[in-house]
């Protein structure tokens, strides 16, 4: 279980409009694949930009517990691969280290026991089980379907591998928990999605990316990847930024009337967090790419306008674009995003709950959110709860620089992707 204290943050409320420069660490995303594929690899690996964060620790421990030499510096980090072995790995929340490793957990020699924290044990994982299961894994379950944590993967020191026919539409992560490890499995690994549309796309073809970077055969047809047998070269890295954790920022500037330029933007990217800025442009704000000085400027010009987008491939954007939705002239809808019931927390129905709390109406449907903006206030002694999500957190926050009163339950759910989220905050707010 979680050991973290909760702590109350009364969320800073702003009447100027916020101007500032800001930077934001690596990607978590991009960070915990170059880990997977360094401990991977056929020889010494280094990554720079790395985020340091309460996931990539997991991530970084894990890999370590099963064989590889992880050697922190700063944000660079050496990776020496060892011959993996077993043991126990603690995913904590992190959902990359839930569904990559198992499949790594195959190439071991011996037993490796997966622990959780409480929050995560009900988290989807049938999925990543049974595929590999059905490559040849020896796992053994929990023996509770609604709660697979712990579970056991016994490694012999390979897998056959081969073609395997999965569901990903709860998360993209089954398929790119499989593609990191099929290289190394004696026939590759070819999957083939059957199912409704996977959601968030765009970090399946970060996966296939950096593969293909570390020298693996990647074949993609339409939901179907094959990955052929072989080795994975060892190199040397750079994290982009993590463009999802820059959006309550750049948030800010738009719900302020301020302005705020998030520097070393990159020109072209896979991560979904880029899209963040057509949606605020959308909305009424203005968007500047500035490539000379890889930054991006947002300025708010107004109120904003109220949307409607399929949030299918950016779920993880979800919360941040609820809360300007929440502060928007007109009704929102927010589509595309079923599968944010199975996250840290059921997201919807936790954006429902705070939203209405603070005076928005908020309906949620089958597949989304309808937002319908109104007034609103904090009441007395009222909580902004997070429910151990990090964008639940970050969400109260942006909606706290104008609704005065807002206290943020735990801001220590920040750490999994941004440890030190409040002082770059008040750094924010003071230009």
């Amino acid at each position: 279980m979680s050991t973290s204290r909760p702590v109350p943050w009364p969320a800073p409320t702003t009447v100027a409009p916020v101007h500032a420069e800001v930077s934001v660490p690596g990607s978590k995303s991009i960070t915990n694949r170059a880990l997977v594929l360094a401990a991977l690899a056929d020889g010494p690996g280094q990554i720079d930009g790395a985020l340091d964060s309460r996931d990539t620790r997991l991530m970084a421990d894990a890999l370590g517990t099963l064989g590889a030499t992880m050697t922190w510096d700063g944000d660079s980090i050496t990776v020496v691969p060892g011959p993996l072995h077993g043991g126990e790995v603690r995913c904590g929340l992190a959902g990359t280290v839930l569904r990559f490793l198992p499949a790594v957990a195959t190439l071991a020699d011996g037993e490796v026991v997966f622990t959780a924290d409480e929050e995560a044990r009900h988290r989807p994982m049938s999925t990543t089980l049974d595929s590999l299961t059905a490559l040849g894994a020896d796992i053994v379950g929990s023996g509770d379907p609604d709660t697979p944590l712990p579970f056991r993967v016994v490694g012999h020191g390979g897998l056959r591998g081969g073609e395997v026919h999965i569901d990903a539409s709860a998360s993209s992560q089954f398929v790119s928990g499989l593609l990191l490890a099929g290289s190394r499995f004696d026939e590759g690994v070819t999957v083939v999605h059957e199912g409704a549309a996977i959601p968030s796309q765009p970090h399946v073809e970060m996966t296939v990316a950096m593969l293909r970077e570390a020298g693996v055969h990647v074949d993609v047809e339409f939901n179907r990847w094959h990955v052929s047998p072989g080795p994975v070269r060892a190199r040397h890295r750079q994290v982009e930024p993590d463009l999802s954790n820059a959006t309550p920022f750049l948030a800010a500037a738009a719900v302020t009337g301020g302005s705020v330029l998030v520097r070393d933007w990159p020109q072209t990217t896979t991560q979904p967090g880029d899209q963040f800025r057509t949606i605020l442009s959308d909305m009424g704000a203005e968007v500047e790419y500035h490539a000379h000085t890889r930054s991006l400027l947002v300025r708010g010009t107004g109120p904003l306008n109220g949307i409607s987008w399929d949030m299918h491939d950016i779920g993880e954007l979800t919360p941040t674009v609820a809360a300007l939705c929440a502060l928007a002239t007109g009704p929102s809808t927010l589509s595309g995003i079923a599968h944010l019931r199975g996250h840290e927390t059921d997201r919807l129905a936790a954006l429902e709950a705070e939203l209405t709390a603070v005076g928005c109406g908020v309906t949620q449907t089958a597949d989304g959110l309808v937002i319908d903006p109104a007034p609103l206030h904090a009441p007395d002694g009222a909580v902004w709860h997070t429910y151990a999500d990090h964008r639940m957190a970050t969400a109260g926050a942006v909606l706290g620089l104008v609704v005065p009163g807002i206290v943020i339950e735990d801001i220590t759910t920040t750490t999994k992707t941004l440890p030190d989220f409040e002082s770059r905050w008040q750094q924010m707010i003071a230009g």
